[in-house]
C-alpha cells in the first residue's frame, strides 16, 4: 500500500514538472513567434517606406523641421556624451598599460576604440532614446489623437508624410551626429591623457595617427547609417501601431527604444563580422599595436 501511494506521488510529481516544462516551452514559442511576427511587420513597413522614397521624394517644408530636430537639437547632448566617452577611456586604459609601461600607446587605443565601436554604438544609443522615442511618440499621439486618419482622409500617405523625411534625417544626420561624437571623444581622450596624466603630447598623436587609419574611421561611419536606419524605421514603426491612450503613447516610446537598442547590437555583431573579413583581406597583416 505504501509502495503504491510512492508510486501515485512520483508520478504527480512528473505530470507537474512535465507540466511545467510544457508551459515554459510554449511562453519562449508565443515569444518567438511574436517576434518574427514584428520583424516581419517592419520589414513590410520597411518596404513601403522606401517604394515611397524612390517614387516621390518629401517636400522641403516637411524634410526641414524634421533635420532641425534630429541633427541641431541633438549636437549638445552628442558633444557630451562624446568627451565623456574619451575621458572615462583614457581613465580606464591608463592603469592597465600603464603596468606594461606601454602608457605612451594610450592615444592608438582610445582613438581606435572611439572610431572604431564606442562613437558609434554609444551615439546611435543616445540618438535611440532621444530622437527615436520622440518620432515614437508623435506619431502615436497622431495616432491616438486620429490625425493620421486625417492624413488619409485629405488624401496624403502617412508613410510618405510622416515616415521618409525622418528616415532620410537619420540616414544623413546620425552620421555627421557620430562624426561629432567621435571627434569630441578624441579631445576628450587627449585632454585627460596630455594635461591630467601627463602623457608625452608627440607620442600620443604619432601612435594615434600610425594605428587609427581611413578604414577605422570608415567601419565606424559606415555601421552609423544602418544605425540611423533602424532607428527610424522602428520608431515610426512602433508610433504607428501605437495603442489608445496615453498609457499606449508610452509603451510606444519605451518599445521603440528597447527594440532599436537591441537591433542595434544586433547589426553591429554582423556589420563588425563583415567589416573584419573585409580588413583582413585588404590587409592581411593589419596593424601592430605591441
Amino acid at each position: 500500500m505504501r509502495n503504491l501511494l510512492t508510486l501515485e506521488t512520483m508520478t504527480q510529481q512528473t505530470q507537474r514538472m512535465t507540466a511545467g516544462a510544457a508551459r515554459g516551452i510554449s511562453n519562449w514559442g508565443a515569444v518567438v513567434i511574436d517576434g518574427l511576427i514584428t520583424l516581419g511587420d517592419i520589414a513590410l513597413f520597411a518596404y513601403t517606406m522606401l517604394r515611397w522614397l524612390f517614387t516621390a521624394s518629401p517636400k522641403r517644408g516637411t524634410i526641414l523641421p524634421v533635420f532641425y530636430q534630429v541633427g541641431v537639437l541633438s549636437l549638445p547632448v552628442v558633444a557630451l556624451t562624446g568627451t565623456f566617452i574619451g575621458m572615462v577611456l583614457a581613465i580606464q586604459s591608463y592603469a592597465q598599460f600603464h603596468t606594461i609601461g606601454l602608457e605612451n600607446k594610450l592615444g592608438a587605443v582610445i582613438n581606435m576604440s572611439l572610431v572604431r565601436e564606442l562613437g558609434p554604438v554609444l551615439a546611435a544609443t543616445m540618438l535611440a532614446g532621444r530622437v527615436g522615442s520622440a518620432m515614437a511618440a508623435v506619431i502615436g499621439t497622431m495616432r491616438v489623437t486620429e490625425q493620421i486618419d486625417a492624413l488619409l482622409a485629405m488624401g496624403a500617405d502617412p508613410v510618405h508624410y510622416l515616415v521618409v523625411p525622418r528616415f532620410l534625417a537619420c540616414i544623413f544626420l546620425i552620421p555627421a551626429l557620430t562624426i561629432m561624437a567621435d571627434f569630441m571623444g578624441i579631445v576628450g581622450g587627449y585632454f585627460y591623457s596630455v594635461i591630467i596624466l601627463n602623457i608625452d603630447h608627440a607620442q600620443y598623436l604619432r601612435n594615434s595617427r600610425d594605428y587609427v587609419g581611413g578604414f577605422d574611421f570608415f567601419s565606424g561611419i559606415f555601421k552609423s547609417v544602418f544605425f540611423g536606419a533602424i532607428i527610424a524605421v522602428v520608431s515610426c514603426y512602433r508610433g504607428f501601431h501605437c495603442q489608445a491612450g496615453a498609457e499606449g503613447v508610452g509603451k510606444a516610446a519605451t518599445a521603440a527604444f528597447v527594440l532599436s537598442f537591441v537591433l542595434i547590437l544586433g547589426i553591429d555583431v554582423i556589420l563588425n563580422i563583415l567589416l573584419e573579413a573585409v580588413y583582413m583581406m585588404l590587409w592581411p597583416r593589419g596593424a601592430v599595436l605591441f
